[in-house]
């Protein structure tokens, strides 16, 4: 009986595939990695950052006012927005959970500490700015166009954020904290601290 001779092809194959995972995975990594440096580099820019977002959040709302549509996107995105907001104006440590009081100076004499966010500004910026590309995308899908009473999604948003703001405005005043640092009167930054970028 002849001996059936062996595929030499198969290993072949299986580099190629291989190989073109490989590159694949390497050309992610390279354009994360450049996405990652071009972020970076606008974490200083927080005023030209939000005018961005501003450009955005104003053609994402003239598109759905001009296609009287898409209101359950909008719903939707304003609850996440709401969110990323509770986040932003809460402290780092729940005052509440602390076991020894309240970590945030509640007197002038007390010893001077900046506010640390549950959600800091960048991401915060960085959360709700993809949440509205996301927004804007989809209104190019007929499938997210569910049709609703928008009346009654605005009137529960409403409700919504003020309770939610009720809520925290009053956690704010129970434990005397305002969510923004202003610094501290009567000290001149050093030209190491003057030049250092901010760390959110």
């Amino acid at each position: 009986m002849e001996a059936t001779p062996a595929v030499s092809g198969g290993n072949g194959a299986a580099d190629e595939v291989s190989q073109a995972e490989t590159a694949i995975l390497r050309l992610k990594l390279a354009v994360w990695q450049q996405f990652q440096h071009v972020l970076d580099k606008t974490t200083p820019h927080v005023l030209r950052r939000w005018i961005g977002f501003s450009v955005l959040a104003f053609l994402y709302v003239i598109r759905v006012y001009f296609l009287q549509g898409f209101y359950v996107v909008s719903y939707a995105l304003g609850i996440y927005i709401l969110n990323l907001l509770i986040g932003f104006l809460s402290p780092q440590e729940d005052p509440a959970l602390a076991a020894d009081g309240p970590s945030l100076p509640t007197r002038a004499s007390d010893e001077f500490r900046p506010f640390v966010r549950r959600l800091p500004e960048f991401k915060f910026w960085y959360s709700i700015t993809k949440a509205f590309c996301l927004a804007f995308v989809m209104t190019f899908f007929s499938a997210f166009d569910i049709p609703v009473f928008w009346p009654i999604l605005l009137f529960y948003w409403v409700v919504l954020f003020t309770l939610t703001m009720r809520k925290q405005i009053s956690h704010m005043i129970k434990y005397r904290y305002v969510p923004f640092t202003f610094g501290k009167q009567g000290k001149k930054p050093s030209a190491e601290e003057s030049t250092s970028l901010p760390v959110d």
